[in-house]
């Protein structure tokens, strides 16, 4: 009994991982040139946000929208657990996931084609919380984009 018991446990937690790691997440992608907005969730950052628990600044970029995108995604490529999904010539979509569920978060980044910035949004596909992890993300990639 203990042996039917632990399979239908195993099951039910490998559904569980497959459908919220393989979701593609439907508030990704462009609106009306804008990111689309984060939920009331804590799990989500943008630069787009009006309200501070989700706002965080632009990338700022010297030269062209060309170069900004390719150091862009030479970072993402760098780093582990990470893909580029989507590359056009004013948006970037990438995956990144955690390592241990390997739960993803949807990464985009908007070049503004009025100034040389970059909007960015981070946000998690499941779960509420993310105890800051797209928040340090953004950051961290700022960091190595400024360098």
């Amino acid at each position: 009994m203990k042996t039917v018991f632990r399979e239908i446990i195993y099951t039910a937690l490998a559904g569980f991982m497959v459908f919220s790691t393989g979701c593609k997440s439907p508030t990704i992608g462009l609106d009306n040139n804008a990111l689309k907005p984060c939920p009331g969730s804590p799990n989500c950052v943008s630069s787009m946000a009006e309200d501070p628990s989700h706002h965080v600044e632009p990338f700022r970029y010297e030269g062209t929208a060309e170069d900004a995108g390719k150091k862009l995604i030479s970072i993402i490529d760098s780093t582990r657990r990470a893909q580029v999904v989507t590359s056009e010539s004013n948006y970037i979509h990438a995956e990144f996931k955690s390592m241990i569920f390997r739960f993803v978060d949807d990464v985009e980044f908007y070049f503004d084609n009025q100034a040389p910035i970059i909007h960015v949004r981070s946000a998690s596909r499941v779960g509420y919380s993310d105890l800051g992890a797209n928040r340090k993300r953004v950051e961290k990639i700022r960091q190595q984009f400024n360098q």
